[in-house]
């Protein structure tokens, strides 16, 4: 393909056009990284296929090593479809607590380059380095260091994509993965989309491809050649991010304090539920954890959503907004389990539950405006004088 690709020549740059307005957009993400940590700390599993997950009849694999990626093994598989694919996968359990840790290390690394960093995970960020702390050539340059970094102080291999935009930085990521350096340019961006299947697009998962298909549109030439008011009938408001990646064309910024938008977790269990009593417990539990979460952020939210995943791994989600922002973990277990309940007894055997909250708020902003409702309007006669200790009465006292 007609990109320029690293290693490159030393002084090369990677822009067709200097232009001051153009962006400088680097996706790191680093390769396999659960299961790197885990062989970088044991070497007994270095070259050996390792998942990170559980190895019970009810596991699932939260990440693979690139030497069980090659059997076919994937995260989020069921852990024993993944042993059925490779007899010889090494199962090891998750240590979130050091994960998170590396992750630190790394996004420290990040900050010495540019303020502008936005995490999508522990293991993958967005860095705009259009105007770098440090002086460096190019954002390549900036990319090959940071890699360089990362292996040096962590033992860690990462990937980086390099480009003008968002959409094409994570593409050019993925492409040479793993331990590798791409970029696409300016001058080269539409021309790299145009012949991606749209499944490789982000942002479109294997429902909305399948509808795509079903219009005909199967690349991102198909898509660029359909119009806005024409792809805005079949999809909505979404309609214009497809339109503009078709075209190598993506404004959002990276967002480097980006707001949370929802805390949540779920449990796959060992042998399928069906009664009550083993549900009601784990779910009250969970909603505990949940609130935990709330509280050591500040915030609460005013959406209580479940999931429920049964034995054919059919999975139903329900959801309920409410009028004001959930108060305790007693309330948050309350509204959860009225949706569970609503959908007991269960059509099949349950193997995993999950509960969400969201549309997330600040609770010292919450509690103000409680506070303000508990006031009601106030008049100004009645409005206490700073200091003074009293507050004034109306004239006709």
């Amino acid at each position: 393909m007609p990109m320029t690709e690293t290693p490159m020549t030393d002084g090369a740059t990677p822009w067709a056009i200097q232009a001051p307005d153009v962006r400088r957009i680097i996706h790191v993400d680093m390769d396999a990284f659960y299961a790197s940590v885990e062989q970088r700390d044991n070497p007994a599993l270095r070259g050996r296929p390792v998942a990170v997950g559980g190895d019970r009849l009810r596991g699932v694999v939260a990440a693979a090593s690139y030497e069980a990626r090659r059997f076919g093994v994937r995260s989020a598989m069921p852990s024993v479809i993944a042993r059925r694919k490779c007899p010889e996968l090494v199962f090891v359990p998750p240590r979130f607590d050091v994960y998170r840790a590396v992750s630190a290390r790394i996004h420290q690394i990040f900050a010495r380059y540019t303020p502008l960093i936005q995490p999508l995970s522990l293991d993958e960020a967005y860095l705009d380095v259009t105007h770098p702390l440090l002086p460096r050539g190019s954002a390549t340059e900036i990319a090959r260091e940071i890699r360089a970094t990362i292996r040096a102080e962590t033992g860690l291999c990462a990937s980086a994509g390099v480009s003008y935009n968002k959409f094409l930085a994570k593409l050019a990521s993925d492409h040479r993965k793993p331990d590798g350096l791409y970029v696409i340019t300016p001058r080269h961006g539409a021309e790299f989309v145009a012949d991606l299947p749209v499944e490789r697009f982000h942002g479109i998962g294997p429902a909305t491809a399948a509808r795509m298909h079903a219009l005909g549109i199967h690349t991102g030439r198909d898509l660029r050649a359909r119009t806005l008011e024409d792809l805005a009938r079949h999809f909505g408001k979404v309609a214009a991010f497809y339109h503009g990646v078709a075209r190598g064309v993506d404004h959002r910024p990276v967002e480097s304090d980006r707001p949370r938008k929802s805390l949540g977790t779920e449990r796959t269990f060992e042998h399928d539920l069906y009664e009550w009593s083993d549900m009601a417990a784990p779910m009250t539990d969970m909603c505990q954890r949940v609130w935990h979460g709330c509280e050591r952020r500040d915030l609460t939210g005013r959406t209580v959503t479940i999931k429920i995943k049964y034995n054919d791994f059919r999975q139903i989600v329900r959801a309920s907004t409410l009028m004001q922002p959930v108060a305790t973990a007693q309330e948050l277990s309350a509204h959860a389990l009225g949706l569970l309940r609503g959908c007991f007894p269960p059509e099949r055997g349950v193997r995993l539950l999950g509960v969400v909250v969201s549309t997330l708020l600040p609770r010292a902003q919450v509690k103000v405006q409680q506070l303000a409702l508990a006031l009601g309007p106030q008049s100004p006669d009645s409005v206490s004088i700073a200091g003074s200790g009293v507050g004034r009465r109306s004239a006709g006292r």
